[in-house]
């Protein structure tokens, strides 16, 4: 591959990746409905301020498949990472 192309496929890489993590879905998407705007009223009582218990979610979706996805992409790219390493060899210093 000649050297002039490394920087296009360099970007043509890094543009996919932020398209990929563009469908990623947000921490805060969900089927609740929206809360009612409070217009910066508080609603908390005293005894909530003493608490440090965190919200009950529920038990939420199964994450398994994301962890597998992510764990053999991340594996996938640390294969690469080694492969072009041990392929370019030692190359001197321009």
């Amino acid at each position: 591959m000649a050297i002039t192309r490394r920087p296009l496929l360099t970007a043509t890489a890094a543009g996919t990746l932020l398209c990929a993590l563009w469908f990623v879905p947000s921490a805060n998407a969900g089927n609740a409905p929206a809360a009612p705007d409070t217009a910066g009223h508080s609603t908390t009582t005293g005894s909530d301020l003493g608490s440090s218990a965190l919200a009950e979610t529920g038990t939420g979706i199964d994450t398994t498949p994301y962890l597998v996805g992510g764990m053999a992409l991340l594996g996938a790219g640390a294969g690469f990472v080694t492969y072009a390493g041990r392929r370019g060899g030692p190359q001197p210093a321009l």
